[in-house]
Formats: C-alpha cells, sequence, structure tokens
C-alpha cells in the first residue's frame, strides 16, 4: 500500500545493482502526457481510467519493454496493483517473485504526509479515498498472495537490513544466502 517502504525498498536495491521499475511512473507520465497536475485526485482518476481503457494489466504492460532492455541482473517493479499485473509478469518473465511491504493505515499516513510529494495525501479523508482505490484495482490480492511479506513498522535501517538480506539471497547461485 502506498507509504509501506516501497522507495525503501528501491533505493536499496538501487544500491545493490538493480534495475527499479517504478509502475507509478507510468500513470505520473500519463498526468504530464494529458497536461494535468500529479495531485492525487489526477492520479487516482488517471491510474482507474487507464484500466477501465486498456485493461487490469496496462500498466504492467507498458513496463514490459523496460524490463526487457535492462542489462542489471535483477529487476525490482515497485508498485503492482492487481493480480491480473502479476500473472503478466510470471508468464512473461518465469521465477518473477512478489514481495510485499506492509505497515498499518497510521503509519503510512504519518509517512505519507511528511513525505510532501504532490500526489501524497494532505489530510486521512484524502489518504482513506486513495486506500479504497488502490484496494478497488485489486492491491489487496497482490498483497495477500505475496511470495514474501516484510512487516515495516521499526526504523528505515531495519527494513534497508532485511531487503539487503532478501535482495542477496534472491541474487546469489541457487538461492543460497551470504549474509
Amino acid at each position: 500500500m502506498p507509504g509501506a517502504g516501497k522507495n525503501v525498498v528501491s533505493k536499496v536495491a538501487a544500491a545493490l545493482g538493480c534495475q527499479v521499475v517504478v509502475m507509478g511512473d507510468v500513470v505520473r507520465e500519463e498526468a504530464k502526457r494529458m497536461g494535468l497536475e500529479p495531485t492525487p485526485e489526477n492520479i487516482g482518476r488517471i491510474m482507474l481510467e487507464l484500466r477501465d481503457r486498456e485493461g487490469p494489466q496496462v500498466v504492467a504492460h507498458r513496463c514490459i519493454p523496460i524490463i526487457e532492455t535492462s542489462e542489471a541482473k535483477t529487476v525490482i517493479v515497485d508498485g503492482l496493483r492487481s493480480l491480473e499485473e502479476v500473472e503478466l509478469l510470471r508468464q512473461t518473465f518465469p521465477g518473477f517473485k512478489v514481495l510485499c511491504i506492509h505497515s498499518c493505515p497510521e503509519t503510512r499516513f504519518r509517512r505519507l504526509f511528511g513525505r510532501g510529494r504532490s500526489d501524497d495525501p494532505d489530510n486521512w479523508t484524502v489518504f482513506v479515498e486513495r486506500d479504497r482505490r488502490e484496494l478497488k484495482v485489486g492491491i489487496g490480492s497482490v498483497i495477500a498472495l505475496a511470495d514474501v511479506v516484510v512487516v515495516n513498522e521499526g526504523t528505515k535501517k531495519q527494513l534497508e537490513d532485511r531487503v539487503v538480506d532478501l535482495i542477496r539471497c534472491n541474487m546469489s547461485p541457487k538461492g543460497i544466502c551470504h549474509r
């Protein structure tokens, strides 16, 4: 869910040599193309319109060429929202795994409110509306069926350390972990 810690995961992954593909960038790029400000309302509306017009896999479809042309050994896809996206990426990239970063709503709201990105909620009502939009497109199913779940209620450093371990385990030959 938004504010759970995906950006931390992305930064750690990039520092370890992974390429990070941010699915939300596809929606933000669409907003830019349409000449719209990337407000929570606009981003949410565009996300739903894209899926209504082109299907629930549209964002994943737009990310596939980026993933396919990557020279990185490991690619992290940040921001899956539906099981249809998961299925497409698993069909296209055998061995694709889903990592869920989970935090409670209060923790996520505090992080998003403090982050101050233009599409972040500025009050609890907008936060809840955003969560409902995300759940409407299927993110709850993605979370429920994730291959790995990391609870992120501690410090940023604790999350970073856990992610380093996870990525190193998945990048090592035959999944042998070297800590």
